[in-house]
């Protein structure tokens, strides 16, 4: 719990930082970027990052939404067997890594007191992921759901441990 608690701080702070510009509500805070800027501005997200803008999604997920993303980390992308991020990369195979990718996202805005509600999700790839919750763990097919409701001014983010795969 204590090393959850320390990731959750650090990806708190980190995200702090990508929101500099953000605005002060009554006590709420609001990202001042889409969900792309937000993640763009934070460097543990630069392999999505790499492979939103490969895959074309970049105008889509800056658009209105709401768009959920369940974000993997570069750690996350570096479980993956080697090569497999390089191969998605290629020009060749974008709509695999379309596929993959809007895996990631649920059309709506789905905070993490909704989530805990779910048993599966239907993902823009139009595909259900499993949503599991055991002894206050979240998880999405198997990947730990890390730091919960990052805003952002078009959705929300979720951080996941593990690249998820329909």
């Amino acid at each position: 719990m204590k090393l959850m608690n320390k990731t959750l701080l650090a990806l708190m702070i980190a995200f702090g930082a990508t929101a500099a510009s953000a605005h002060n509500h009554g006590g709420k805070t609001e990202a001042a970027g889409t969900v792309v800027a937000v993640a763009a501005g934070n460097p543990d997200f630069s392999t999505l990052v790499t492979a939103v803008k490969a895959a074309g999604l970049v105008d889509t997920l800056n658009g209105n939404g709401p768009f959920t993303v369940f974000a993997p980390t570069n750690a996350a992308f570096a479980k993956l067997p080697a090569g497999t991020v390089e191969n998605l990369l290629k020009p060749e195979n974008k709509d695999t890594l379309v596929a993959v990718l809007t895996y990631h996202v649920v059309p709506g805005k789905v905070t993490a007191a909704d989530v805990v509600k779910l048993d599966t999700a239907t993902t823009v790839n139009g595909k259900a992921a499993d949503i599991t919750v055991a002894g206050g763990a979240v998880k999405i097919d198997g990947a730990n759901v890390t730091a919960t409701d990052i805003k952002a001014s078009n959705g929300v983010i979720h951080v996941i441990d593990s690249v998820i795969l329909p």
